[in-house]
């Protein structure tokens, strides 16, 4: 992941804390997402709201389709606002990640008191996820 990409993901992150900031927590989904995509727009910032993601086995698609809250500049984005994050929560963002064949996935949570962020870095030769944190993330930026 370069600098510019990991900035990307910053920069989703800091625009989720001014929504929950504004709303506080513990609304629906989707009042999050609202505001989250307004603000995406008043920066000028091109998102795609809803974005339906397809699987293909041996070169067919298959009918059964997904839908991740956001997609912006290859990092895929998933909102819950739950009392906390759980495992599934976690596995559906990874899958979002393999069938979008996209490294980059951000998982929050606008149910708890302060805005919860994972963010993660798929390594597909690994077949593994990254937990991105303060003291691990400069491991993983190339120049």
């Amino acid at each position: 992941m370069t600098k510019s990409e990991y900035m990307d993901m910053y920069d989703v992150v800091g625009i989720a804390m001014e929504v929950h900031r504004l709303l506080g927590r513990g609304l629906a989904e989707q009042v999050n997402q609202e505001a989250f995509a307004i603000e995406m727009n008043l920066r000028k910032m091109d998102v795609e709201r809803e974005k339906k993601l397809q699987l293909r086995y041996k070169n067919v698609t298959l009918e059964k389709t997904y839908v991740a809250d956001f997609f912006y500049k290859g990092i895929v984005i998933e909102f819950k606002s739950v009392d906390e994050i759980i495992p599934d929560h976690r596995a559906q963002l990874f899958n979002y990640m393999r069938i979008a064949r996209q490294n980059r996935g951000v998982l929050f949570n606008f149910g708890e008191r302060h805005l919860h962020t994972e963010r993660y870095l798929f390594q597909p030769e690994d077949d593994d996820f990254v937990l991105l944190t303060h003291e691990n993330y400069m491991q993983y930026i190339s120049d």
